[in-house]
């Protein structure tokens, strides 16, 4: 089946966070939203049919989740070179939720979190909202917007008594997909200094040739033993508002730990209608998935083109992974919050790069998993804002 990702569809007035909630995020409701990420494509049809059918049956009440819904997981994960075992896979109502109930059952209150900055910025909310000290190991930007580890730093901060390293892979909002060597180098140092890893890795199916994701715990069985991995078909399949992911460790004190927390919350059931979308969407996905990641590609090869030829002020680079570009704007010579409102004056919404960290101060996350016609818009106000600025 061919899928047409050029199709508009009108996200307005359904209550939805991308379209709806401009005035209140940006203080201007006419604007072209390019921020939360989720996309605005239509979720997939298999997985729409999967839902009509379960309401076929009238009947909502209490639920069990199936046998085949971890043999979903397992199987789509068997086909990204990952063999789990499905009795190591917990539920969780989201990986943000997951990442804090780690936090919450893996350290104390004062303990040590290390993240890489920039980086996704519910990461900071999880160690600061729950009592924990925030370390940073800022990653470094070879200046044409491709960045690495600065292993050197990464190292000290770990030895100084870090208690957990917060991952993120492929990573938001720089778009790397890191290489085998770089995560040995990662495997290496947590276990030399006993830091257990969280890894979220809900983007890993969200990957652009050449690249190829590598899920950490898959690299080494003692890299295993201290990793545990967040996944979720949420932002691969659009199914964010259905609040379903899984959590799963090869280590069983781990992941008896963090299923006991979950259980307790009595939050481990979920909703009939998360787990029939996750089922559908690892199940069915393939081909879905590969038309998706191939007009990606081209809206991401239509922004770099068009900034290039008509904005060199403001420059990126084609992420490796994620549908998100992360736009260098210090060419543009302002400050943060000067460039804030320029895009907002420009007609356009999207996350202000210093809410990921201090490194991206001069910097704009666009999502661009929107129609190119969307993006083709976003990039004329861009250039007519541009050309006033000049007058």
């Amino acid at each position: 089946m061919k899928y047409n990702f050029d199709e508009p569809i009108n996200r307005k007035n359904t209550n939805c966070e991308k379209w709806d909630n401009c005035i209140e995020r940006f203080g201007k409701a006419d604007l072209l939203p390019l921020w939360v990420a989720d996309m605005d494509f239509k979720t997939p049809d298999f997985i729409i049919n999967a839902l009509k059918q379960r309401l076929e049956h009238e009947v909502l009440g209490y639920a069990i989740r199936p046998r085949s819904f971890y043999d979903s997981v397992k199987n789509w994960l068997q086909r990204r070179g990952w063999e789990i075992d499905t009795k190591k896979l917990s539920f969780s109502p989201g990986i943000v939720p997951a990442i804090n109930f780690a936090v919450n059952v893996f350290t104390q209150p004062g303990d040590s979190i290390l993240i890489n900055t920039p980086v996704y910025h519910p990461f900071m909310y999880a160690v600061n909202n729950n009592g924990r000290r925030l370390l940073k190991n800022s990653l470094v930007n070879s200046g044409d917007g491709y960045y690495t580890i600065d292993f050197d730093d990464f190292e000290t901060k770990l030895a100084s008594g870090v208690k957990m390293f917060i991952f993120c892979s492929p990573h938001n909002p720089v778009g790397r997909v890191w290489t085998v060597e770089e995560l040995d180098k990662i495997g290496e140092l947590c276990l030399k200094y006993n830091v257990l890893v969280v890894s979220d890795e809900i983007h890993s199916d969200l990957v652009f040739r050449p690249n190829k994701h590598t899920y950490l715990a898959s690299v080494s069985k003692d890299l295993a033993q201290q990793t545990i991995t967040f996944i979720a078909p949420s932002k691969t399949f659009n199914t964010a508002g259905l609040y379903s992911s899984v959590v799963y460790s090869d280590n069983e004190e781990l992941f008896g730990r963090f299923n006991k927390f979950v259980n307790n919350l009595s939050i481990s059931q979920g909703t009939i209608f998360g787990d029939v979308a996750f089922e559908a969407a690892y199940t069915h996905g393939e081909d879905w998935l590969s038309q998706l990641l191939e007009y990606l590609n081209g809206n991401f090869e239509f922004v770099v083109d068009y900034l290039r030829n008509n904005i060199p002020q403001i420059t990126t680079r084609k992420p490796e992974g994620t549908y998100l570009m992360w736009l260098d704007c210090s060419g543009l010579n302002m400050s943060s919050a000067q460039l804030h409102e320029f895009m907002v004056s420009a007609g356009l919404a999207m996350n202000p790069g210093r809410i990921f960290g201090d490194e991206g101060t001069l910097f704009m996350r666009l999502n661009a998993a929107t129609t190119r016609a969307n993006l083709q818009n976003a990039m004329k106000y861009l250039h007519n804002a541009m050309e006033k600025r000049k007058l």
